[in-house]
């Protein structure tokens, strides 16, 4: 479970609970299904309309992925990098192919066959560049289902209350019927404002920030791949494995290592 962002958006809506109560405000006063319907089913329909249908459907799967996603593991990788490289060097990189079995990224193993096979090493940067940038094409197609799921909620919100101000101007003979007709109109902005800035919006920058995460750990392994495949010294592999990581995380790394 990604703590952050469950928490993050725990603490959103606990604030927005917490204000409503200390402002002496009733929270089922909140809950009109009109304007649920409105906002929640127009949403859904534009995106739908929007996207293809297994794109929409995707929907779901990528708020998991935000919320229970858990972070590449960088340093491991760059160590098993390494470790790859100092069989290649001792024993010959054909000597990898004993160890394919026990690989944990799949996109290690694509590399490291390919050299093993004897692919011209621009073969395989280009194989594996391209499997980055479909990588990063398909995150970007998800993202772009939660930045317009965003972009729709408020504006249904808008259409809630400009029908609700309709209804309530035609209800104006009665002037007791303004204030609460005027307060259920502005629910559905509510509704979509939530929807874009407590739901939307922070699962889609988080998408994003994990998209940014995997293209780095890819990174590292087609650099370690082709180092290894131009059979570098293991401590140049690290070395330039290690400049992918922050400084201060640099350190400690190589020390675990060493």
């Amino acid at each position: 479970m990604d703590i952050a962002t469950v928490g993050g958006l725990a603490i959103a809506f606990v604030a927005v609970g917490i204000s409503i109560v200390l402002g002496g405000g009733n929270p089922l006063a909140l809950i009109n299904i009109p304007s649920l319907v409105v906002v929640f089913g127009g949403t859904t329909g534009a995106i739908v309309a929007a996207f293809p249908l297994a794109r929409t459907l995707s929907l779901p799967t990528l708020v998991k992925k935000a919320m229970f996603g858990t972070p590449p593991d960088l340093a491991g990788t760059i160590q098993d990098l390494v470790k790859y490289a100092e069989i290649a060097r001792r024993e010959g990189i054909l000597s990898l192919e004993n160890h394919v079995a026990d690989m944990k990224d799949e996109f290690i193993v694509r590399g490291v066959k390919m050299a093993i096979d004897g692919t011209d090493p621009e073969l395989i940067k280009v194989i594996l560049d391209s499997e980055l940038e479909g990588m990063m094409e398909r995150h970007m197609q998800g993202k772009m289902v939660l930045d317009q799921f965003g972009k729709y909620a408020p504006a249904f919100g808008m259409i809630g209350t400009l029908m609700g101000l309709i209804f309530m101007l035609s209800t104006m003979d009665d002037p007791s019927t303004i204030g609460p007709s005027m307060a259920v109109a502005l629910i559905t902005t509510l509704y979509g404002a939530i929807i874009a800035n407590a739901f939307a919006g922070p699962i889609g920058d988080k998408l994003y920030a994990k998209d940014q995460e995997e293209v780095l750990l890819k990174s590292i392994i087609i650099a370690g791949v082709m180092s290894i495949q131009s059979g570098d010294n293991p401590r140049v592999v690290e070395s330039k494995l290690l400049t992918y990581l922050p400084p201060g995380v640099r350190d400690s790394v190589a020390a675990e290592a060493a």
